[in-house]
């Protein structure tokens, strides 16, 4: 398998749509400890230990059941943890929420729910301008730039249900970037879409790593996608292995996760 090629083109727009807090530093790590979560007496997750660098695009893996959603859920507080933490700056990262954007599985999403695109990309402003407030000029701007990068610009008057599967996706990312936050987490963005989507979604979280953004991707899929990762979580319930992804990827690693059902060749390892 050939990894693929990505070179980051000139955006005129990189500075609005990327813009880099100064209080960000590359020592803030995303640091899960411990972690651990149980749905009623059944064990979800237990003893997770690693850490989520910025400037890298780190992506949660797994076999179905492994936990992979649950981490991520974890971590921002969505369920509730039966022991450990995850810090950010030294701080629990659910009491900093305002720094996350997250985008859930397209599953949990109500698609008959009347919004515009437009709707859904303002949607990712309404914590920095304030409930019932007026959007400003530079929200508008900002939602008005996040989708031209995703290429939905002249869909902004369209019912966000009447889109295609990789359409709706890329209007969450518009969403997201329009958030301007310092940390990404997206829970399977790259199921049910196109080529063409994939390619746009690619494209950007490599851009958001360059900008030294937190990106962490739930996925579920052993194939070409996997090249484009820098780092990978590897679960099965309980942490496999994590690191650089020809750290993880070796065929024991495989083994312990997936029971000896997967034989993975990565020509850029």
């Amino acid at each position: 398998m050939t990894a693929a090629n990505f070179s980051l083109e000139a955006n005129s727009n990189f500075d609005q749509v990327y813009p880099l807090p100064e209080t960000l530093t590359t020592t803030a790590s995303i640091k899960i400890a411990s972690l651990g979560v149980h749905y009623r007496t059944q064990e979800a997750l237990r003893d997770v230990n690693c850490i989520v660098k910025p400037g890298r695009l780190t992506g949660i893996f797994g076999p179905n059941g492994a936990g992979k959603s649950t981490l991520m859920k974890g971590i921002l507080g969505l369920v509730p943890l039966s022991s450990g933490h995850a810090l950010y700056q030294d701080k629990p990262l659910k009491q900093q929420l305002e720094k996350v954007a997250y985008v859930p599985q397209r599953s949990q999403i109500d698609w008959t729910y009347p919004a515009t695109v437009w709707d859904v990309v303002m949607m990712g402003r309404v914590k920095k301008t304030g409930w019932l407030r007026s959007f400003s000029g530079v929200s508008r701007q900002l939602a008005k730039n996040a989708l031209e990068r995703v290429g939905m610009n002249q869909y902004r008057d369209r019912p966000i249900g009447e889109l295609s599967g990789g359409q709706q996706q890329r209007v969450f990312l518009a969403r997201a970037l329009a958030q301007q936050a310092e940390i990404f987490c997206f829970d399977e963005p790259l199921v049910g879409i196109d080529q063409k989507t994939q390619t746009v979604i690619f494209e950007v979280f490599h851009e958001l790593a360059a900008a030294g953004k937190t990106v962490l991707v739930v996925n579920h899929d052993l194939g070409e996608s996997i090249t484009h990762f820098d780092d990978l979580i590897l679960l099965n319930r309980e942490l496999i292995a994590t690191g650089s992804r020809q750290e993880v990827l070796t065929q024991e690693n495989l083994y312990r996760a997936y029971g000896g059902k997967v034989i993975y060749f990565d020509d850029a390892a």
